[in-house]
C-alpha cells in the first residue's frame, strides 16, 4: 500500500465525471488499498478515486465503524433532510460547507471483486456516502453547499 497524494481544488479533474470501472484486478484492489491508507493518513472519513487523480468510479468510506470500500457507487433512494454537521473535504482544505443531504440513502454498487453490494446509511455515514458519490460526478461539497466558510471564522460565507 502506498499514501497517494490529494489532488488540490481547483485541479479540474475534482470537476470531471469519473467512468464505471469495468475490470476488477490488482490494479483495482491497489487503487482501493491505497486510498484507505490516503484517507487514514489525511485523517479523513471518505475518498473517491478522482482525489487522488484516477477517473474511476470508486470510493472508500470510514466514519469510525470499519472501512467500507464501493466501486461503482449509486444511490437508488433517498429519504429525511439533514443540514449538519458542516462538511470539508481532503480536496480543498481550510474551508467547510452546511449542505443540505438526505438522511436515508440506498446505495448499490458493487465490491472490489465486482460482487454486488447495497447499503443502507442514515445520518452520518450517510452524509459521507452522498459527499464522496458527488466526487464521482465532478461535484463538490463548494458546488451545493448553503453556505462556504472558514472553521475558525464566525462571519458570513466566503
Amino acid at each position: 500500500m502506498a499514501i497517494r497524494r490529494i489532488v488540490q481544488y481547483p485541479d479540474p479533474v475534482l470537476k470531471s465525471k469519473a467512468k464505471p470501472v469495468t475490470k476488477f484486478h490488482d490494479r483495482l484492489h491497489k487503487l482501493l488499498d491505497d486510498m484507505a491508507e490516503t484517507m487514514e493518513d489525511a485523517r479523513g472519513v471518505g475518498l473517491a478515486a478522482p482525489q487522488v487523480g484516477i477517473l474511476k468510479r470508486a470510493i472508500v468510506v470510514d466514519i469510525g465503524e470499519g472501512l467500507i470500500e464501493m466501486v461503482n457507487p449509486e444511490i437508488v433512494e433517498r429519504r429525511g433532510e439533514q443540514l449538519s454537521p458542516p462538511e470539508g473535504c481532503l480536496s480543498i482544505p481550510n474551508l467547510i460547507g452546511d449542505v443540505r443531504r438526505a438522511n436515508y440513502i440506498k446505495v448499490k454498487g458493487q465490491d472490489r471483486y465486482g460482487q454486488p453490494m447495497e447499503i443502507e446509511a442514515e445520518g452520518y455515514l450517510a452524509r459521507a456516502f452522498q459527499h464522496e458519490i458527488d466526487h464521482l460526478n465532478g461535484v463538490l461539497f463548494i458546488d451545493v453547499a448553503e453556505r462556504v466558510y472558514r472553521p475558525d471564522a464566525e462571519g458570513d460565507a466566503d
